[in-house]
Formats: structure tokens, C-alpha cells, sequence
């Protein structure tokens, strides 16, 4: 009997479902489960900022490639906003997903202390369009950073009143 055993690396991260409705909720939990290949049981809170919606996140460990699986799994449904964050490993850099039904997904690579990464082709590309007077550099460099995704998810990032709040690390 030949035991085979998993080449790939393991990491870990969070998924953060800011605002989806309550008809979704165990969608989602059934899709986030197929991807990690285990049951997930997320605790659904009310979203104060948008009534009728709920919240939840998960820390989960997985293959590196999780986030994009999770991503994938959940991108298409309408009324749903998320964010999946993966840690880098020694083979590999960290990334970072959010989406909003308005804006779609937004993707970033993150360093090892969670600076985002922005690849020289996209930062040149950038630079050009400004340069035809398409936009300006600092709308270009906005959208590369995950601006617009921020500041629509920043309402929902906030817990309600009363919700326990999780500090992930400080910098001192």
C-alpha cells in the first residue's frame, strides 16, 4: 500500500463576508467548505450597515492558493462583499482579494510584512495613461492600490455596537 501524501505548502488565512444576505449564508458556507475540504460553520452576525444582510469571518489553513479558490467560489453572486487574505510562506508571497457587486474583485500580492506589491508592467502602464491624459497618476495609482474596493468596504469593515472586536497584531 503506497500512502501519498500533499507537495503542496500550507498556509493560512482569513475570509471576511462583510455583507451578504441571509439567503446566501449557507452558500456560502457550503461553497468556502468544498474549497478547504472541510464543513465550515461560520457565526452570522447583522450587518448594521446595510439592513437585511449579515457578517461573518473565518481564519482558515489551506493549500497556498485558497484565497483564489475562495475568491472563485464566491465572485459571481450578487449582493455579496468579501474579502480573503493569505499569508505568504517561504515559496510563496501573500495575496489579498476583495469584491464588491459594483467594482468585481480586486487582487493584490503582499509582502511579508503586508505591503502590497505592485507588479512594474501595471505601475508603467499606469504612468503611460496619465501621460496620454487618459486619467491622472494618482487615480491610476489609487485603483492599483485597492482604493475604490476600500473605501466601499470601509462601512462594512466596522462592527455594530456591542460586537466583539479581534486585534490581529499591533504595531508599535
Amino acid at each position: 500500500m503506497t500512502t501519498r501524501t500533499s507537495t503542496r505548502a500550507a498556509t493560512r488565512g482569513v475570509l471576511y463576508v462583510h455583507s451578504t444576505p441571509s439567503a446566501l449564508c449557507p452558500h456560502i458556507e457550503w461553497a468556502v467548505g468544498g474549497v478547504l475540504g472541510a464543513p465550515v460553520d461560520l457565526a452570522w452576525t447583522p450587518q448594521p450597515a446595510q439592513a437585511g444582510t449579515y457578517r461573518a469571518e473565518l481564519s482558515w489553513t489551506g493549500d497556498v492558493g485558497s484565497a483564489a479558490a475562495i475568491t472563485s467560489a464566491l465572485r459571481g453572486w450578487n449582493h455579496l462583499r468579501f474579502e480573503v487574505t493569505e499569508e505568504p510562506t517561504s515559496g510563496s508571497e501573500g495575496v489579498r482579494f476583495s469584491c464588491t457587486p459594483d467594482l468585481g474583485v480586486f487582487h493584490a500580492v503582499t509582502g511579508l510584512h503586508g505591503d502590497l506589491m505592485i507588479p512594474e508592467d501595471r505601475l508603467k502602464a499606469a504612468v503611460v495613461k496619465a501621460a496620454l491624459g487618459d486619467t491622472t497618476l494618482l487615480l491610476e495609482v489609487d485603483k492599483l492600490l485597492g482604493k475604490p474596493w476600500d473605501d466601499e468596504l470601509e462601512t462594512f469593515r466596522h462592527a455594530g455596537d456591542g460586537a466583539p472586536v479581534r486585534w490581529l497584531h499591533q504595531v508599535v
